[in-house]
């Protein structure tokens, strides 16, 4: 299934409703379309060769904020039912278990097949 993305930023409400497989939650992109945060660039590749094939799992990321909003203690993703506390997060929604920043580039692939 091809890999979605949310609005960016994303608003908690517009994860109403999403059934996909993964939520991966990474840094918005800046005016330029680059991501601000280095470790979400340091997986993009294996987040996109993983979700992006058709027959692949079915993945949504969730543009979390600019650096500035996303470090506020306030954050909504930083609250349940998400309580992300770094980004890149890859959470499978079946249950709960996550995958985070380091962990993705070396896991994802069998992290999705468990």
């Amino acid at each position: 299934m091809p890999l979605k993305e949310s609005p960016d930023p994303a608003e908690p409400s517009w994860l109403q409703g999403v059934t996909a497989d993964f939520l991966i939650f990474y840094s918005s992109r800046d005016e330029s379309g680059k991501l601000w945060c280095p470790d979400c660039v340091a997986v993009e590749e294996v987040v996109r060769a993983t979700f992006g094939p058709p027959d692949g799992p079915s993945g949504v990321i969730v543009y979390v904020g600019q650096k500035p909003v996303w470090k506020t203690p306030s954050n909504p993703f930083r609250a349940g039912p998400w309580n992300i506390s770094s980004i890149p997060t890859v959470i499978r929604t079946r249950d709960g278990a996550r995958l985070v920043e380091g962990e993705i580039s070396d896991r994802l692939p069998a992290f999705v097949r468990e």
